[in-house]
């Protein structure tokens, strides 16, 4: 028996690869096959089995490609309702793979059909349980996902709260426990940082594992929950009802375009994304472009800030990243890509067409400068970064949220944005330009850096 970890980090989400005795099962895959054909191919196994813990909400899953070049049958916990050829487990099932078996564990509140697979070795012995997005490392999964449209968080979190204690907690401590995310994800509010655990080691340290009545744990569940990225009901419909291929989306979107095709695209409404890292950004740009770094949370940020997920996207990327990027961009189900600059921004400003630029200065430089009264500050992190220390009477916008508050900002004044290490920040200085606010200066390195320097860093313990 051997299990593989297919972890992508751009989506804080782990697919897994289970092969004994010339057969295979994949839990969870992303949007593109090769990564487990190859697999499959390398090994000498069969791919007997797809399972999906749920109907993924943060990706588009790689089910029905992967079922197409396999002929293996995907598989649903009970109640999925999938618009597609597909196999509803029950509760208890069992599916055999090779010489282990794997025991479907129904454990609704992330989602009603989600599922757990409990994995029992060539000795019958429990081994192993794939969680989904039921238990992570140091929390479980969002009960609120589908509140208000098929059923309530609340009834979701009761729901929770049995499948933890009658399925999960019944466990033997020494089963490892295999979560589908890591930090980072958005399908929970504060996943720890390794991607493995046991089932001992979470009921001693899992906050939402500790001994509770299903009151208590409905307040501690419901309690600072982010609100979904507005993409999730959409990648989670695309999941259902299914979609089109990887190879055809990318055959169709992996186009070059010269200079002049940029051009009429902008003309007609497409967004200039823009996936360079922000120094090289900040250096210079076509105008009006979003800057969302290919090395980082991109894949997030894409489907938090481009609420359309059918908008029409003129990719700008380092050279040779390109049909990466149009992958990326495909794996949360943004698929009207007109293709990418060829030949880059080079080429652009070969062209000798308007280039804008974004103004940086280090935190040294803020410090030389920086007046309490009269410095304007804008910090986009998180509400609990910005309560745990933020420099004096900044305004604090998260990013997810600026576009749609930039009322609170004068674009006559000039603002320093800031982040935590400057790959927010950089975002948030492309929404604010694309916005007429022109006078906006980028702190490189963000609160890391700032720390680092004698400016005032004002907690909430201190302000009260």
């Amino acid at each position: 028996m051997k299990i593989e970890q297919l972890y992508t980090g751009c989506l804080a989400e782990a697919a897994y690869f289970i092969e004994s005795a010339g057969e295979a099962a994949v839990i969870d895959p992303i949007r593109e096959t090769e990564p487990y054909i190859k697999l499959a191919q390398e090994r000498g196994v069969k791919i007997k089995y797809i399972f999906e813990t749920h109907f993924h909400a943060d990706f588009v899953s790689g089910h029905l490609d992967l079922s197409h070049a396999t002929g293996a049958p995907i598989v649903f916990g009970p109640t999925a309702k999938a618009q597609f050829d597909y196999i509803e487990a029950k509760d208890g099932e069992i599916f055999e793979i090779g010489d282990v078996t794997l025991k479907v564990l129904h454990t609704p509140g992330h989602t009603p059909e989600s599922m757990c697979l409990l994995l029992y070795d060539e000795n019958g012995k429990e081994h192993a349980v794939f969680t989904g997005d039921t238990l992570f490392v140091g929390d479980v999964g969002r009960p609120d996902l589908l509140d208000g449209v098929i059923i309530s968080k609340e009834e979701q979190v009761s729901n929770l709260y049995d499948s933890l204690n009658k399925k999960i907690k019944t466990l033997p401590d020494d089963v490892i426990v295999y979560p589908g995310h890591g930090p980072g994800s958005l399908c929970g509010k504060s996943i720890g940082k390794e991607t493995q655990s046991t089932i001992g080691r979470e009921k001693m340290f899992n906050y939402a594992l500790q001994p509770m009545t299903r009151e208590e744990f409905t307040q501690i569940i419901l309690a600072d929950q982010l609100p979904a990225p507005q993409y999730f009901v959409k990648n989670a419909i695309i999941n259902r009802t299914g979609y089109e291929s990887i190879d055809e989306v990318l055959g169709r979107n992996v186009q070059p375009l010269g200079v002049t095709s940029v051009e009429l695209e902008i003309e007609t409404g497409a967004l200039v994304l823009d996936t360079r890292n922000s120094d090289v950004f900040a250096i210079g740009h076509i105008p009006n472009s979003l800057q969302i770094a290919l090395d980082g949370s991109f894949a997030v940020w894409v489907g938090t800030l481009i609420t359309d997920i059918k908008q029409r996207i003129v990719v700008v990327a380092d050279k040779g990243r390109e049909r990466e990027t149009i992958l990326r961009l495909a794996r949360v189900g943004y698929e009207n890509v007109a293709g990418y600059l060829e030949g880059g921004f080079d080429a652009w400003r070969e062209a000798d067409m308007p280039v804008a630029t974004t103004e940086v200065i280090t935190a040294e430089e803020l410090e030389r400068i920086f007046d309490a009264a009269t410095t304007k500050i804008l910090d986009v992190r998180r509400t609990n970064e910005y309560k745990g220390g933020h420099l004096p009477n900044a305004i604090n916008i998260p990013l997810r949220d600026l576009e749609k508050n930039l009322h609170q900002l004068n674009p006559k004044e000039r603002y320093f944005v800031h982040c935590a290490g400057g790959y927010r920040s950089m975002i948030a200085a492309s929404i604010l330009a694309r916005n007429g606010y022109n006078k906006v200066v980028n702190v490189n390195g963000g609160m890391e850096a700032i720390a680092k320097t004698h400016l005032p860093v004002l907690s909430e313990t201190q302000m009260a």
